[in-house]
C-alpha cells in the first residue's frame, strides 16, 4: 500500500460514521505526524497465533472502538450464518489493561444489538476462566480482551469457539472474511442490556473446583511447601489465592508490591514472566521468607513461570521447556499409579519446543503429538482425538501449560496448582522439584534451550523479518557450531529434507506455517519463525549433552551455555 492509499484510507476516518473525537485525532495525525499515520493505517489488524493484538489508538491498524466493533459485527454475522435459527450466546471476558473493560462492553453491546445473548464477567478474570465459562455455560463462542504479556500500550481480542478453544483454520479465515464484509457504517453499537447477564462468583467457584480436581492427587497435608506468588499486576490475583486455599496450600504468600491490578505494570519493565527482570522482587522476597517455589503469571493469567531451589539451594527460574518436562513426567506417573494408562493417552507440545518432551513420552509409552506454536493448535489436537485418545497435559516453551481438557487454552491457575503439588509431593519424599527435573536429565540427557527474539517494529520491520526468513530458507547453514546440519524442516513448504540422503519427506497433519527448523548431527536444534502477535522474529536454540551423574550438572550446564552463545554469534542474531 503506497502513501497515497494510506492517506485516502485515513481521510475516510475524518468523516461519519466516526465520532468527532476520532475525526479530530486523525486530522491532527495527517497534519503533524505522517510516520504515525502510516503505522496506523497501512494495514488492518489481523488474527495471528493468539488472535488480534495491536497498539491502542485510532486507525485500521490500531485497537479502538471501530476495529473492535467491526470484528464483533463480523463475528455476529458469522455466528448467525453458522447456527441459523438458534438462540445464540457468547461469553465475554477482559484483563486489567487500559480500556479492556470499555472494549468488553463495546463487544457486548454489538453482540446484544445483533440479538445475541452475552454473559459478561463483572470484573476482569484470567483468560483460562473464559475458556472454562464457554464450556460451562455452553455458549456458542467466547471473546476475551487481552494483549497477554505485551507492553502497556497494547490490547487484543481473542475468539473462542463452543468447545472453549481458540478458532483455527479454516474457521478463523471464514471469520476474517465475514469481518472484511463489514463496513464501519453498518456496525451496530446500540446494545440491548436485556440480553446482557453479568457473571457472578458461581463461575469462579466452578472453575477453581475443576482446577483443584485436575492438579492435585490424593488427600494429604500440603502445608509442607512454602509458596510465593506474584500476579505482576494482572488478573490472577482474583483467582490464584482462592485456588491455593481450596487445594490446601496453607503456607502461601503474595508479593504485595505487585498484587494491585494495574495496566501500567509499574514495578516491571515488561509484564512477561519469561523475563528474569520481572522476577527481581519475588526473588528477593523468596530469600527473605525462605520460599520453596515462586509462581508468576502474566497479565491475563494464561502463562505460568516457576522458580524453585536448585541442588545448591539457590532459587532458579526454570524455562518453559523445563517446567513442561517436569509436569508431563509427573502427570504420567500419577496417571500410571491411578491405573489410568491404557495405551490410549497423549501429551502435546509444539514443533519449536524441546525434543526432551518426545523422549519422555516415548520412554513412558505415552503418545506425543506436536503442533504449531499456539495453544489453539494443541486444543485442535484434543478436538481431533476426542473419543480416541485421552489428553493428559501439554504445553509449549513460552511458559504455557494445560492440565487435562476441561479448559482448552493454556492455564496458569491449574498449572500453578500443579507446580505447587509437585513441590509439595517431592518435598514430602525428601526430594524437590529441581531434583525431579535432574532425574529426567539422567534418563534422557541434559537439554538446554534459549529463545532469542529480535524486535523489528513497523512496516520496515516486517519487511526485514520477511527478508531474514527468505535468506535462511535460500541459504541455510551447512554447519551449526561445527556440526553438520543433517535435516531441515520447512513448514511453509510442508517438507523435511534429509541432507545426508537427499530424501524429501512430506510433513503430515501440521498446517503450513512460516517456520524453519535445522537439526545438526549432535542433536542441536535451531528453529526460527516470525511471531504471530508481536513485531519479532524468534530463534529457538536447543542443545543436548549426555549426563550420567547429578554431580556433572554444573559443568554440563556451562558447556551448554557456551555452545548456545557460540551459535548465537555464528548465526549473527546476538
Amino acid at each position: 500500500m503506497n502513501k497515497q492509499d494510506i492517506l485516502n484510507r485515513a481521510l475516510e476516518w475524518t468523516k461519519p460514521p466516526f465520532d468527532e473525537e476520532t475525526r479530530q485525532k486523525v486530522r491532527r495525525m495527517i497534519e503533524e505526524n505522517p510516520e504515525e499515520l502510516v503505522e496506523s493505517f497501512y494495514k488492518d489488524l489481523a488474527f495471528g497465533t493468539g488472535g488480534m493484538r495491536g497498539i491502542m489508538g485510532v486507525g485500521t491498524n490500531r485497537m479502538n472502538k471501530y476495529t473492535i466493533g467491526k470484528n464483533t459485527q463480523g463475528l455476529a454475522d458469522y455466528l448467525k450464518k453458522s447456527f441459523p435459527g438458534k438462540e445464540l450466546s457468547v461469553a465475554v471476558n477482559y484483563d486489567v489493561r487500559h480500556h479492556s473493560d470499555i472494549f468488553a462492553k463495546i463487544v457486548a453491546d454489538v453482540l446484544t444489538a445483533n440479538g445475541i445473548r452475552v454473559f459478561l464477567f463483572k470484573q476482569f478474570r484470567p483468560t483460562p476462566e473464559l475458556s472454562f465459562a464457554v464450556r460451562y455455560l455452553k455458549t456458542d463462542a467466547g471473546i476475551v480482551l487481552t494483549a497477554s504479556h505485551n507492553p502497556p500500550e497494547y490490547n487484543g481480542y481473542k475468539v473462542y469457539w463452543n468447545d472453549g478453544a481458540q478458532v483455527v483454520p479454516p474457521q478463523d479465515k471464514e471469520i476474517v472474511e465475514a469481518i472484511a464484509k463489514v463496513d464501519f457504517s453498518t456496525i451496530r453499537f446500540d446494545g440491548d442490556d436485556h440480553l446482557l447477564t453479568y457473571l457472578d462468583d458461581e463461575i469462579d467457584r466452578a472453575f477453581i473446583e475443576a482446577a483443584v480436581k485436575h492438579a492435585t492427587f490424593g488427600e494429604r497435608d500440603r502445608s509442607n511447601v512454602k509458596i510465593l506468588f506474584t500476579s505482576l499486576h494482572g488478573t490472577s490475583i482474583t483467582t490464584m489465592p482462592k485456588a491455593m486455599e481450596a487445594a490446601g496450600f496453607k503456607d502461601f504468600h503474595i508479593v504485595e508490591e505487585q498484587a494491585n491490578p494495574d495496566g501500567d505494570f509499574p514495578t516491571v519493565d515488561s509484564p512477561n514472566p519469561e523475563e528474569p527482570e520481572a522476577f527481581s522482587m519475588a526473588l528477593k522476597k523468596a530469600d527473605e521468607i525462605d520460599a520453596d517455589v515462586i509462581l508468576a503469571t502474566d497479565p491475563d493469567a494464561d502463562r505460568i513461570a516457576v522458580a524453585v531451589r536448585d541442588l545448591a539451594g539457590k532459587m532458579r527460574l526454570l524455562n518453559g521447556n523445563q517446567t513442561m518436562a517436569v509436569m508431563d513426567e509427573f502427570l504420567i506417573n500419577r496417571w500410571r499409579e491411578a491405573g489410568k494408562l491404557h495405551g490410549k493417552e497423549f501429551i502435546a507440545s509444539t514443533i519449536v519446543s524441546s525434543d526432551l518432551i518426545l523422549k519422555i513420552g516415548n520412554a513412558e509409552g505415552v503418545q506425543v503429538k506436536r503442533s504449531l506454536t499456539g495453544f489453539k493448535w494443541i486444543a485442535q489436537l484434543i478436538r481431533e482425538n476426542e473419543g480416541k485418545l485421552k489428553f493428559i497435559g501439554g504445553g509449549e516453551e513460552s511458559f504455557g501449560y494445560m492440565v487435562g481438557d476441561f479448559v482448552r487454552d493454556k492455564d496458569s491457575i491449574t498449572s500453578g496448582l500443579l507446580a505447587a503439588e509437585i513441590a509439595s509431593y517431592t518435598k514430602a519424599q525428601g526430594s524437590s522439584f529441581y531434583d525431579f527435573l535432574t532425574g529426567i536429565y539422567l534418563k534422557h540427557g541434559f537439554y538446554k534451550e534459549k529463545l532469542v527474539a529480535l524486535v523489528k517494529k513497523g512496516l520496515e520491520g516486517k519487511a526485514e523479518i520477511d527478508r531474514m526468513m527468505v535468506e535462511f530458507r535460500e541459504n541455510p547453514p551447512v554447519y551449526i557450531d561445527g556440526n553438520r546440519v543433517i535435516r531441515i524442516e520447512d513448514y511453509l513448504k510442508s517438507e523435511i529434507k534429509h541432507l545426508e540422503t537427499g530424501a524429501i519427506e512430506k510433513i503430515q497433519d501440521i498446517p503450513k506455517s512460516n517456520v524453519l527448523i535445522f537439526y545438526a548431527e549432535d542433536r542441536t536444534k535451531v528453529a526460527l519463525r516470525p511471531s504471530g502477535t508481536e513485531p519479532k522474529i524468534k530463534f529457538y536454540i536447543s542443545v543436548r549433552f549426555p549426563m550420567t551423574n547429578k554431580s556433572e550438572l554444573p559443568a554440563v550446564e556451562v558447556q551448554a551455555d557456551r555452545k548456545i552463545d557460540r551459535i548465537i554469534q555464528e548465526l549473527k542474531i546476538g
